[in-house]
């Protein structure tokens, strides 16, 4: 079977339940359209999140300890898991860093160099919020320590909404893609029904099962093609010229691993994929014997 054969029974069959064939790819378009803006605004908000995430710090406050107390104690925070990054806060430093923050109110206060000195630690984004309490509560009980602070409410809270959005967009998302495959079923369903007396006469000289559905295939994957190309176009006009012409706020919005093509690429081959699927679906179950068409 050659390709050209392949291409005009696909774009024919296209043309043969015209309705159909326009609501499966109107479908199709609108399902990856709301993938694509799902997977935009999905993408940057686990990096707020990831944001917000690391300006918790861990703050280590340190009793009265010499030079080399201080420096075996950093040496053992270091070392444990999941701390990236310490910052040691001398209490001068603590001092400043008051005055700084209170301003003119908390000079009389930061005179008298009450503050603790501490360390300051950046834990590593792969650490889980539980992961981080129990090495945070391990800090407390090392000698020289008198006191563990880090915001556990709000990591909490972080951990669990984006665990919510990421669940309830898959959800969306499959739903949305599972009710497309079955307009593009259908489709393909009518399409296969509109050629039967063909196909009865194509078995009864010898054409296989495989041989007659790869037009459909074929339908099928065109479908997913323009649909994609529609949706891809649609957002990539949204997300790249008229959000950030509108509000320009927005327009810091960053594309999924930095570049614009991964996400236009991945939609225009998810829709192929699902158009390619639901074709595949209609053509194995409908085309099986010629009594289907009798």
């Amino acid at each position: 079977m050659s390709v050209g054969y392949l291409i005009k029974e696909g774009l024919a069959g296209l043309s043969r339940a015209r309705l159909a064939a326009f609501t499966s790819i109107f479908s199709l378009f609108l399902a990856v359209l709301l993938i694509g803006v799902l997977a935009r605004i999905g993408f940057n908000a686990y990096e707020v999140s990831q944001m917000l995430r690391e300006q918790v710090e861990v703050e280590v406050f340190l009793e009265d300890l010499d030079t080399q107390s201080t420096n075996e104690l950093r040496n053992g925070i270091e070392s444990a898991r999941f701390v990236e990054e310490l910052t040691y806060i001398s209490r001068d430093s603590a001092s400043k860093v008051f005055q700084q923050e209170f301003g003119m109110g908390g000079e009389a206060l930061a005179d008298l160099n009450f503050l603790p000195a501490s360390f300051r630690l950046k834990m590593s984004d792969e650490a889980s919020v539980s992961q981080v309490d129990s090495v945070a509560q391990s800090f407390g009980d090392l000698n020289g320590v008198d006191e563990v602070r880090f915001n556990l409410a709000l990591l909490q809270l972080l951990e669990t909404r984006t665990d919510q959005l990421a669940m309830g967009g898959a959800a969306l998302g499959i739903f949305i893609l599972f009710i497309a495959m079955i307009l593009v079923f259908n489709t393909i369903r009518l399409t296969i029904y509109a050629k039967r007396d063909l196909i009865r006469a194509m078995k009864l000289v010898g054409a296989t099962n495989g041989f007659i559905r790869r037009p459909f295939l074929v339908e099928g994957i065109v479908q997913g093609l323009i649909a994609g190309s529609a949706a891809a176009g649609i957002i990539y006009f949204l997300f790249d010229w008229l959000i950030p012409q509108s509000i320009s706020q927005l327009g810091v919005l960053s594309w999924p691993f930095g570049r614009w093509y991964f996400l236009i690429g991945g939609i225009i081959l998810l829709a192929i994929v699902m158009g390619w699927l639901g074709s595949r679906w209609a053509a194995r179950k409908f085309i099986k014997d010629t009594s289907v068409y009798a």
